[in-house]
Protein backbone atom coordinates (compact mmCIF):
# COMPACT_ATOMS: atom_id res chain seq x y z
CA UNK A 1 0.00 0.00 0.00
CA UNK A 2 1.73 3.26 -1.25
CA UNK A 3 0.85 6.65 0.69
CA UNK A 4 0.12 9.43 -0.89
CA UNK A 5 1.21 12.94 0.01
CA UNK A 6 -2.62 14.29 -0.20
CA UNK A 7 -3.93 17.43 0.68
CA UNK A 8 -5.15 17.89 4.15
CA UNK A 9 -8.78 18.50 5.60
CA UNK A 10 -7.32 21.27 7.52
CA UNK A 11 -6.76 23.68 4.62
CA UNK A 12 -9.83 25.48 3.82
CA UNK A 13 -9.98 25.06 0.09
CA UNK A 14 -9.71 21.14 1.31
CA UNK A 15 -12.18 20.93 4.19
CA UNK A 16 -14.82 18.98 2.62
CA UNK A 17 -12.62 16.62 0.03
CA UNK A 18 -12.50 13.12 1.01
CA UNK A 19 -9.35 12.20 0.52
CA UNK A 20 -9.53 8.79 2.74
CA UNK A 21 -12.16 7.92 -0.44
CA UNK A 22 -9.25 8.70 -3.18
CA UNK A 23 -6.33 6.64 -0.60
CA UNK A 24 -8.64 3.69 -0.62
CA UNK A 25 -9.60 3.90 -4.23
CA UNK A 26 -5.50 4.50 -5.18
CA UNK A 27 -5.31 1.06 -3.20
CA UNK A 28 -7.82 -1.07 -4.40
CA UNK A 29 -6.69 -4.01 -6.34
CA UNK A 30 -7.81 -4.21 -10.13
CA UNK A 31 -11.06 -6.59 -10.67
CA UNK A 32 -12.82 -7.20 -13.34
CA UNK A 33 -16.07 -4.15 -13.77
CA UNK A 34 -18.66 -5.57 -16.35
CA UNK A 35 -18.42 -2.30 -18.35
CA UNK A 36 -18.50 -2.66 -21.61
CA UNK A 37 -15.85 0.34 -23.59
CA UNK A 38 -18.54 0.90 -26.41
CA UNK A 39 -21.19 1.76 -24.10
CA UNK A 40 -19.11 4.41 -22.77
CA UNK A 41 -19.89 6.32 -26.42
CA UNK A 42 -23.09 8.33 -27.64
CA UNK A 43 -23.49 7.16 -30.83
CA UNK A 44 -22.39 10.35 -32.42
CA UNK A 45 -19.59 10.80 -35.54
CA UNK A 46 -16.48 11.81 -34.63
CA UNK A 47 -13.30 11.22 -32.88
CA UNK A 48 -13.43 8.50 -30.19
CA UNK A 49 -10.65 7.55 -27.70
CA UNK A 50 -10.71 4.96 -24.69
CA UNK A 51 -8.09 5.37 -21.54
CA UNK A 52 -8.05 2.09 -19.73
CA UNK A 53 -6.90 2.64 -16.53
CA UNK A 54 -4.67 5.69 -18.03
CA UNK A 55 -3.25 3.75 -21.05
CA UNK A 56 -4.42 4.27 -24.14
CA UNK A 57 -6.62 1.42 -25.90
CA UNK A 58 -6.11 1.40 -29.69
CA UNK A 59 -9.09 -1.42 -30.11
CA UNK A 60 -11.54 0.80 -29.01
CA UNK A 61 -10.43 4.58 -30.70
CA UNK A 62 -10.36 6.17 -33.80
CA UNK A 63 -8.47 9.46 -32.80
CA UNK A 64 -8.70 11.04 -35.66
CA UNK A 65 -7.38 14.92 -35.14
CA UNK A 66 -6.68 14.04 -31.81
CA UNK A 67 -3.38 13.07 -30.82
CA UNK A 68 -2.17 11.05 -28.14
CA UNK A 69 1.17 11.94 -26.86
CA UNK A 70 3.38 12.49 -24.25
CA UNK A 71 2.66 15.65 -21.69
CA UNK A 72 4.82 16.97 -19.04
CA UNK A 73 3.26 18.05 -16.07
CA UNK A 74 3.15 21.44 -15.06
CA UNK A 75 1.51 23.93 -12.55
CA UNK A 76 1.50 23.30 -8.78
CA UNK A 77 -1.76 22.01 -7.93
CA UNK A 78 -1.40 19.05 -5.48
CA UNK A 79 -3.59 16.39 -7.21
CA UNK A 80 -3.04 18.22 -10.90
CA UNK A 81 0.51 17.57 -10.73
CA UNK A 82 0.15 14.18 -10.74
CA UNK A 83 -1.40 13.76 -13.77
CA UNK A 84 1.39 13.87 -16.26
CA UNK A 85 2.74 11.00 -19.07
CA UNK A 86 0.62 9.67 -21.96
CA UNK A 87 -2.09 11.80 -22.66
CA UNK A 88 -4.21 13.37 -25.40
CA UNK A 89 -4.18 16.76 -26.87
CA UNK A 90 -6.56 18.38 -29.43
CA UNK A 91 -5.32 21.26 -31.45
CA UNK A 92 -7.20 23.29 -33.63
CA UNK A 93 -6.04 26.18 -36.29
CA UNK A 94 -7.69 28.92 -37.20
CA UNK A 95 -11.56 28.71 -38.70
CA UNK A 96 -11.29 24.76 -37.95
CA UNK A 97 -14.24 22.75 -36.53
CA UNK A 98 -14.32 19.75 -35.13
CA UNK A 99 -17.19 17.44 -34.68
CA UNK A 100 -18.17 15.95 -30.73
CA UNK A 101 -14.86 14.13 -29.68
CA UNK A 102 -15.64 11.82 -27.18
CA UNK A 103 -13.02 10.43 -24.19
CA UNK A 104 -13.57 7.38 -22.59
CA UNK A 105 -12.17 6.58 -19.32
CA UNK A 106 -12.43 2.69 -17.67
CA UNK A 107 -10.59 1.75 -14.57
CA UNK A 108 -10.54 -1.42 -13.07
CA UNK A 109 -8.75 -0.39 -9.30
CA UNK A 110 -5.40 1.14 -8.48
CA UNK A 111 -4.75 5.06 -9.64
CA UNK A 112 -4.28 5.91 -13.38
CA UNK A 113 -3.37 9.51 -14.17
CA UNK A 114 -3.59 11.03 -17.48
CA UNK A 115 -3.64 14.80 -18.95
CA UNK A 116 -4.92 16.21 -21.92
CA UNK A 117 -4.00 19.63 -23.64
CA UNK A 118 -6.60 21.31 -25.82
CA UNK A 119 -5.46 24.63 -28.19
CA UNK A 120 -7.83 26.11 -30.25
CA UNK A 121 -6.77 29.16 -32.45
CA UNK A 122 -8.87 32.31 -33.67
CA UNK A 123 -12.37 31.68 -33.99
CA UNK A 124 -12.08 27.52 -33.96
CA UNK A 125 -15.04 25.55 -32.77
CA UNK A 126 -15.06 22.25 -31.13
CA UNK A 127 -17.11 19.92 -28.68
CA UNK A 128 -16.19 17.41 -26.19
CA UNK A 129 -17.54 14.73 -24.47
CA UNK A 130 -15.79 12.60 -21.55
CA UNK A 131 -17.23 10.25 -19.88
CA UNK A 132 -15.98 7.78 -16.49
CA UNK A 133 -16.58 4.66 -15.59
CA UNK A 134 -15.79 1.51 -13.73
CA UNK A 135 -13.30 1.84 -10.65
CA UNK A 136 -10.66 2.99 -9.31
CA UNK A 137 -8.89 6.16 -8.85
CA UNK A 138 -8.94 8.27 -11.86
CA UNK A 139 -7.01 11.39 -11.77
CA UNK A 140 -6.77 13.93 -14.84
CA UNK A 141 -5.70 17.28 -15.91
CA UNK A 142 -6.91 19.61 -18.36
CA UNK A 143 -5.00 22.29 -19.70
CA UNK A 144 -7.21 24.57 -22.22
CA UNK A 145 -6.13 27.71 -24.61
CA UNK A 146 -8.95 29.46 -26.16
CA UNK A 147 -7.74 32.14 -28.49
CA UNK A 148 -9.94 34.76 -30.07
CA UNK A 149 -13.14 34.08 -30.88
CA UNK A 150 -12.56 30.28 -30.20
CA UNK A 151 -15.40 28.24 -28.81
CA UNK A 152 -15.32 24.81 -26.27
CA UNK A 153 -18.42 23.05 -25.05
CA UNK A 154 -17.27 20.36 -22.81
CA UNK A 155 -19.93 18.22 -21.25
CA UNK A 156 -18.72 15.57 -18.56
CA UNK A 157 -20.43 12.44 -16.69
CA UNK A 158 -19.16 10.81 -13.75
CA UNK A 159 -20.53 7.34 -14.14
CA UNK A 160 -17.65 5.22 -12.09
CA UNK A 161 -19.65 3.00 -9.67
CA UNK A 162 -17.09 3.05 -7.26
CA UNK A 163 -13.67 4.41 -6.08
CA UNK A 164 -12.84 8.16 -6.83
CA UNK A 165 -12.55 10.74 -9.78
CA UNK A 166 -10.88 13.97 -9.55
CA UNK A 167 -10.44 16.50 -11.93
CA UNK A 168 -8.70 19.46 -12.48
CA UNK A 169 -9.30 22.33 -15.45
CA UNK A 170 -7.19 24.96 -15.90
CA UNK A 171 -8.39 27.13 -18.81
CA UNK A 172 -6.99 30.44 -20.20
CA UNK A 173 -9.92 31.85 -22.24
CA UNK A 174 -8.86 34.87 -24.71
CA UNK A 175 -10.90 37.48 -26.03
CA UNK A 176 -14.26 37.01 -27.54
CA UNK A 177 -13.24 33.09 -26.45
CA UNK A 178 -16.31 31.18 -24.95
CA UNK A 179 -15.38 27.82 -22.90
CA UNK A 180 -18.66 26.30 -21.56
CA UNK A 181 -17.82 23.27 -19.38
CA UNK A 182 -21.20 21.22 -17.40
CA UNK A 183 -20.55 18.15 -15.22
CA UNK A 184 -22.58 15.31 -14.17
CA UNK A 185 -21.63 13.16 -11.25
CA UNK A 186 -23.91 10.52 -10.59
CA UNK A 187 -21.82 7.26 -10.01
CA UNK A 188 -21.51 5.66 -6.95
CA UNK A 189 -17.55 6.87 -6.49
CA UNK A 190 -16.61 10.06 -4.43
CA UNK A 191 -15.18 12.84 -6.73
CA UNK A 192 -13.38 16.14 -6.76
CA UNK A 193 -13.98 18.79 -9.49
CA UNK A 194 -12.08 21.58 -9.59
CA UNK A 195 -11.22 24.58 -11.71
CA UNK A 196 -9.38 27.58 -12.47
CA UNK A 197 -10.65 29.73 -15.36
CA UNK A 198 -8.84 33.15 -16.04
CA UNK A 199 -11.18 35.08 -19.03
CA UNK A 200 -7.36 36.94 -20.35
CA UNK A 201 -9.30 38.46 -23.24
CA UNK A 202 -11.62 41.70 -23.53
CA UNK A 203 -15.62 40.22 -23.76
CA UNK A 204 -14.22 36.38 -23.06
CA UNK A 205 -16.85 34.33 -21.32
CA UNK A 206 -16.54 31.20 -19.29
CA UNK A 207 -19.42 29.01 -17.60
CA UNK A 208 -18.30 25.87 -15.44
CA UNK A 209 -21.40 24.39 -13.76
CA UNK A 210 -23.83 21.03 -13.85
CA UNK A 211 -25.25 18.82 -11.49
CA UNK A 212 -24.07 16.54 -8.14
CA UNK A 213 -25.95 13.50 -7.46
CA UNK A 214 -25.03 11.47 -4.05
CA UNK A 215 -26.62 8.48 -1.94
CA UNK A 216 -25.67 6.18 0.76
CA UNK A 217 -22.53 7.72 2.45
CA UNK A 218 -20.80 8.98 -0.82
CA UNK A 219 -18.90 12.41 -0.96
CA UNK A 220 -19.19 14.44 -4.07
CA UNK A 221 -17.32 18.39 -4.29
CA UNK A 222 -16.74 20.88 -6.61
CA UNK A 223 -14.45 23.81 -6.28
CA UNK A 224 -14.28 26.66 -8.56
CA UNK A 225 -12.18 29.42 -9.04
CA UNK A 226 -13.27 32.52 -11.89
CA UNK A 227 -10.48 34.87 -12.48
CA UNK A 228 -11.71 37.89 -14.62
CA UNK A 229 -8.26 39.78 -15.78
CA UNK A 230 -9.72 42.28 -18.85
CA UNK A 231 -12.95 44.40 -19.63
CA UNK A 232 -16.28 42.84 -20.65
CA UNK A 233 -15.96 39.65 -19.29
CA UNK A 234 -18.70 37.22 -18.27
CA UNK A 235 -18.67 34.39 -16.73
CA UNK A 236 -21.65 31.82 -15.46
CA UNK A 237 -21.65 29.29 -12.50
CA UNK A 238 -24.60 27.44 -12.16
CA UNK A 239 -24.78 24.06 -9.75
CA UNK A 240 -27.46 21.92 -8.54
CA UNK A 241 -26.69 19.12 -5.60
CA UNK A 242 -29.18 16.57 -4.85
CA UNK A 243 -28.43 14.42 -1.78
CA UNK A 244 -29.79 11.40 -0.35
CA UNK A 245 -29.18 8.66 2.26
CA UNK A 246 -26.17 10.07 4.38
CA UNK A 247 -24.69 11.50 1.74
CA UNK A 248 -22.38 14.73 1.35
CA UNK A 249 -22.76 17.03 -1.78
CA UNK A 250 -20.36 20.27 -1.59
CA UNK A 251 -20.36 23.03 -3.61
CA UNK A 252 -17.90 26.31 -3.53
CA UNK A 253 -17.81 28.93 -5.83
CA UNK A 254 -15.58 32.38 -6.46
CA UNK A 255 -15.08 34.83 -8.35
CA UNK A 256 -12.34 37.01 -8.52
CA UNK A 257 -12.40 40.13 -10.56
CA UNK A 258 -9.30 42.64 -10.91
CA UNK A 259 -8.87 46.09 -10.85
CA UNK A 260 -8.31 46.39 -14.48
CA UNK A 261 -11.92 44.18 -15.26
CA UNK A 262 -14.20 47.04 -15.58
CA UNK A 263 -17.67 46.12 -16.97
CA UNK A 264 -17.68 42.13 -15.42
CA UNK A 265 -20.63 40.12 -15.60
CA UNK A 266 -20.37 37.45 -12.79
CA UNK A 267 -22.83 35.28 -11.50
CA UNK A 268 -23.15 32.30 -9.46
CA UNK A 269 -25.96 29.63 -8.48
CA UNK A 270 -25.28 27.33 -6.29
CA UNK A 271 -28.49 25.26 -4.91
CA UNK A 272 -29.12 22.22 -3.12
CA UNK A 273 -31.83 19.27 -2.67
CA UNK A 274 -32.29 17.03 0.54
CA UNK A 275 -33.97 14.16 -0.36
CA UNK A 276 -33.66 13.17 3.34
CA UNK A 277 -32.75 15.31 6.29
CA UNK A 278 -29.37 12.54 7.24
CA UNK A 279 -28.17 14.09 3.97
CA UNK A 280 -25.89 17.17 3.47
CA UNK A 281 -25.32 20.08 1.44
CA UNK A 282 -22.59 21.91 1.87
CA UNK A 283 -22.44 25.35 0.17
CA UNK A 284 -19.70 28.26 -0.69
CA UNK A 285 -20.03 31.27 -2.81
CA UNK A 286 -17.41 34.15 -2.97
CA UNK A 287 -16.92 37.12 -4.73
CA UNK A 288 -13.44 38.86 -4.76
CA UNK A 289 -13.81 42.50 -6.84
CA UNK A 290 -11.18 45.29 -6.84
CA UNK A 291 -13.45 47.03 -9.63
CA UNK A 292 -15.85 49.45 -9.23
CA UNK A 293 -18.26 48.91 -12.52
CA UNK A 294 -19.19 45.43 -11.95
CA UNK A 295 -22.39 43.72 -12.12
CA UNK A 296 -21.85 40.53 -9.82
CA UNK A 297 -24.57 38.47 -7.95
CA UNK A 298 -24.26 35.27 -6.18
CA UNK A 299 -27.14 32.97 -4.67
CA UNK A 300 -26.81 29.94 -2.07
CA UNK A 301 -30.11 28.13 -0.67
CA UNK A 302 -30.44 24.15 0.31
CA UNK A 303 -33.87 23.02 1.14
CA UNK A 304 -36.26 19.74 0.69
CA UNK A 305 -38.72 19.45 -2.34
CA UNK A 306 -42.30 21.91 -1.82
CA UNK A 307 -44.72 19.54 -0.23
CA UNK A 308 -47.36 21.21 -1.75
CA UNK A 309 -46.32 20.71 -5.34
CA UNK A 310 -45.74 16.63 -4.27
CA UNK A 311 -49.38 17.04 -3.09
CA UNK A 312 -50.28 18.76 -6.75
CA UNK A 313 -48.85 15.75 -8.44
CA UNK A 314 -50.23 13.02 -5.88
CA UNK A 315 -53.67 14.14 -6.16
CA UNK A 316 -53.34 13.82 -10.23
CA UNK A 317 -52.54 10.03 -9.37
CA UNK A 318 -49.14 10.05 -9.87
CA UNK A 319 -47.43 7.90 -7.28
CA UNK A 320 -44.89 9.37 -4.60
CA UNK A 321 -41.82 8.03 -5.36
CA UNK A 322 -42.66 9.19 -9.28
CA UNK A 323 -43.83 12.67 -8.46
CA UNK A 324 -40.50 13.23 -5.96
CA UNK A 325 -38.75 11.82 -9.38
CA UNK A 326 -40.58 14.60 -11.50
CA UNK A 327 -39.71 17.52 -9.50
CA UNK A 328 -36.17 16.67 -8.61
CA UNK A 329 -35.33 15.90 -12.38
CA UNK A 330 -36.68 19.80 -13.16
CA UNK A 331 -34.18 20.69 -10.52
CA UNK A 332 -31.54 19.68 -12.01
CA UNK A 333 -32.86 20.27 -15.31
CA UNK A 334 -31.53 24.21 -15.61
CA UNK A 335 -27.58 22.96 -15.21
CA UNK A 336 -27.84 20.36 -18.26
CA UNK A 337 -29.81 22.16 -20.10
CA UNK A 338 -26.72 23.92 -20.85
CA UNK A 339 -25.62 21.90 -22.98
CA UNK A 340 -25.44 23.05 -26.60
CA UNK A 341 -25.59 19.58 -28.54
CA UNK A 342 -29.45 18.29 -28.20
CA UNK A 343 -27.99 14.60 -28.54
CA UNK A 344 -25.55 15.11 -25.52
CA UNK A 345 -28.04 17.32 -23.98
CA UNK A 346 -30.69 14.20 -24.04
CA UNK A 347 -27.90 11.56 -23.08
CA UNK A 348 -27.51 13.46 -19.68
CA UNK A 349 -30.75 13.94 -18.97
CA UNK A 350 -31.70 10.18 -19.40
CA UNK A 351 -28.37 9.42 -17.19
CA UNK A 352 -30.16 11.45 -14.04
CA UNK A 353 -33.11 9.89 -14.96
CA UNK A 354 -31.85 6.87 -14.37
CA UNK A 355 -29.88 7.75 -11.43
CA UNK A 356 -33.50 9.00 -9.74
CA UNK A 357 -35.41 5.45 -10.41
CA UNK A 358 -32.73 3.95 -8.24
CA UNK A 359 -32.26 6.56 -5.88
CA UNK A 360 -35.83 6.95 -5.15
Amino acid sequence: MSVLDLPSPKQEEWRWADMAALQSAADAAPHATGVDPKSLFLDMPGPRLLFVDGAFEPAHSVPGRVKVERIASSGDHPLGRLAEGEGWALKLASEQAEETVQIAHLGTGGESHVPARIAMDEDAVASVVETYAGAGWANRLTHISLAKGARLMRSVRLLQAEGFVSLRDEAEIGEAASLVSIFLGMGGMGSRIDGALTLTGKGAFAEMGGALLTRGEQKQECAVAVRHQNVDGTSRQLWRAVAAGQSTASLAARVEVARDAQKTDGEQSLRGLLLKRTATVNLKPELEIFADDVKCAHGATVGELDKRALFYLESRGIPEARATALLTHAFVADALGRIGDAAVREAFAADAEAWLEAAL
